[in-house]
């Protein structure tokens, strides 16, 4: 396994992430998710990434009882605050970064993992209707509170990662790291968060470096999906899958197999290589359903892929690559889900 610094603190963690949304909780076996737990923890995976909201609570409580014995200090454990959770209807106060939710939210993610702090507390996206400096106030009181170590972002735009990076440094605590969607297919990030962290020293723990499994190469034009496969799961991600499935983009990715065969790689192994070539990518966040899938994904871990074949990818995908800054902006003008 590879290690690396996130952004310009002291902490390491694993180029390898495990992260269990879509599956702990919801989509697969309790003792199946702990079986990839342990699996991943066997291939000298120490980082773990979640969120409150995954399976409304479960998966905070699944990857808990999962690492339950094991020596705290040794693993890293993440998770996130953004999204409504508990029983319906939703309160009024229940979604967002308000100064309420956060606190409450914390005490419930502490309970559910089973930890006394989580090593990493990332804002799951921006809150356009609570101030700023609320919620970074309260992030800091989570931080002194000695519930988290460190904060985080998701799928923030840059200027939002500036404003809120200046008002931790004025509170004494470490914005270190952003979470976005990155791959060979999607990467709307690299014209301006990424910058923008370089200059600031926060890194990026990246989420579908797989493009929801399209660059395994297992969907292929003109053929229906996998049986079993998420595209045909409307509780496992379809919905957010369908943007990659067309018959152009499907035969562009079909044409990245002798490029994985050169380096001996996977289609998959060789999707996380790729986001791992980025300088400021510290993590590739990896799901799985089977404890086997695991120990395949971690070998990507220190691969180098030759500029050579970096530019065959790039030629291959064409104009199939999603590349627009403005769609991060987008993505945070979110209605409050109550």
């Amino acid at each position: 396994m590879e290690f690396r610094y996130l952004g310009n603190s002291g902490l390491q963690i694993s180029a390898i992430t495990y992260g269990n949304w879509l599956t702990h909780g919801s989509q697969i076996e309790n003792d199946v998710a702990t079986a990839c737990v342990h699996a991943a923890l066997d291939a000298g995976v120490t980082t773990f990434d979640t969120a409150d909201v995954y399976a409304n609570g479960r998966a905070e409580e699944v990857l808990g009882a999962a690492l339950k014995g094991q020596r705290r200090q040794s693993v890293e454990i993440f998770t996130k605050v953004y999204w409504p959770t508990g029983p319906d209807p939703k309160g009024r106060n229940d979604t967002g970064l308000s100064r309420k939710h956060i606190m409450e939210s914390i005490d419930g993610s502490l309970r559910r993992l089973g930890t006394d702090y989580v090593d990493l507390y990332q804002a799951h996206r921006y809150d356009l209707f609570t101030p700023l400096e609320e919620t970074m106030q309260a992030f800091a009181d989570v931080v002194r509170a000695g519930k988290a170590l460190y904060i985080g972002v998701s799928e923030w735009t840059g200027e939002q990662i500036r404003a809120a990076h200046a008002l931790a440094r004025q509170l004494g605590v470490s914005l270190i790291s952003s979470q976005p969607q990155y791959s060979m297919l999607w990467r709307v990030i690299e014209p301006e968060v990424v910058p923008v962290c370089r200059e600031l020293g926060l890194s990026q723990i990246v989420w579908s470096p797989m493009a929801q499994g399209v660059l395994s190469g297992k969907y292929r034009p003109g053929q229906p999906p996998p049986a079993g496969s998420r595209a045909t799961d409307a509780h496992g991600g379809a919905d957010m899958i369908k943007r990659f499935l067309n018959d152009d983009l499907l035969t562009r990715v079909q044409q990245l197999h002798p490029i994985a065969d050169e380096l001996g790689l996977s289609m998959a192994q060789l999707a996380i290589a790729w986001v791992l070539q980025n300088d400021n990518v510290a993590a590739a966040l990896v799901g799985a359903s089977r404890p086997e899938q695991v120990a395949e994904n971690v070998k990507a871990a220190g691969v180098t892929i030759p500029p050579e074949l970096l530019a065959r990818i790039d030629a291959a995908l064409g104009d199939a690559v999603t590349a627009d800054p403005a769609i991060v902006a987008k993505s945070t003008m979110t209605k409050r889900l109550i």
